[in-house]
């Protein structure tokens, strides 16, 4: 197999280049379709036989809560990448991951509990899905603050990579947590045998949605890795031809 495009993606002129071209076909998709499967759900859709209108949160909150997921795991295998290959631009990718995810994850728990209290009654259950994200949430503040802590830039990435893996652990927990345990939280409704547990009115636009949230992530995890790169290698000649002299990074 040849790996020379894994390589270069490892030089950080190359991967700066090539994600800027990548980012806008990234972009112009995640808002066309966040609108249309927004105002498809919101609008369009009918109400929830049972939920009525509450259901329509989860326009939201599910796809938050799968770019959470995706954001934790694209961050742990760029860490594992960058601290098995020793690529720069590795850690770079996790590091600009992490405040993505925690904003999506932040998403995911307030709506959750928007759309806890008239199903439950209550803001707040101790539900395994509900803690299992809620410590998702922690383990992305944590490696946020243990790489703002640390000056040194190559060992906050190693100790920061090795951070992220063993928080992958926590993954797949959230995933089977309501097969695992006895959960009150909503079981799959839309990936299940069978098909969905609703009419294509509503899970069409909530796949919109995801689609939409998936092409935002990556769009902005990109721009965030080139600003990292950028600041990584500011005494490089090849950002003294980006970044005029005049206007230093910091």
């Amino acid at each position: 197999m040849n790996w020379a495009w894994f390589h270069r993606f490892g030089s950080p002129p190359y991967f700066y280049s090539v994600a800027g071209k990548i980012i806008p076909w990234l972009a112009w998709p995640a808002g066309l379709l966040i609108v249309a499967g927004l105002w498809g759900g919101i609008v369009m859709a009918p109400p929830d036989y049972q939920q009525s209108d509450a259901a329509r949160i989860m326009y939201v909150h599910v796809p938050a809560a799968y770019v959470a997921l995706m954001s934790y795991t694209v961050m742990a295998i760029a860490a594992t990448v960058g601290l098995i290959w020793r690529m720069k631009v590795a850690h770079a990718a996790a590091a600009a991951c992490a405040p993505i995810g925690a904003s999506f994850a932040a998403v995911c728990l307030l709506t959750g509990m928007l759309w806890g209290q008239p199903m439950w009654g209550t803001y707040w259950a101790w539900d395994p899905r509900l803690v299992s994200v809620l410590v998702l949430f922690f383990f992305f503040l944590g490696y946020i603050g243990l790489r703002g802590a640390i000056d040194d830039v190559s060992r906050a990435d190693r100790t920061s990579a090795v951070l992220a893996i063993v928080g992958f652990v926590n993954v797949p927990i959230i995933h089977f947590s309501v097969i695992w345990w006895n959960s009150i939280h909503q079981g799959p409704s839309l990936i299940r045998k069978g098909g969905p547990a609703m009419p294509a009115s509503m899970w069409v636009p909530l796949v919109l949605v995801i689609f939409g949230f998936t092409f935002y992530f990556y769009a902005v995890m990109l721009m965030r890795t080139r600003a990292e790169v950028l600041r990584r290698d500011r005494g490089g000649s090849w950002v003294r031809d980006i970044v005029a002299p005049q206007e230093p990074l910091p």
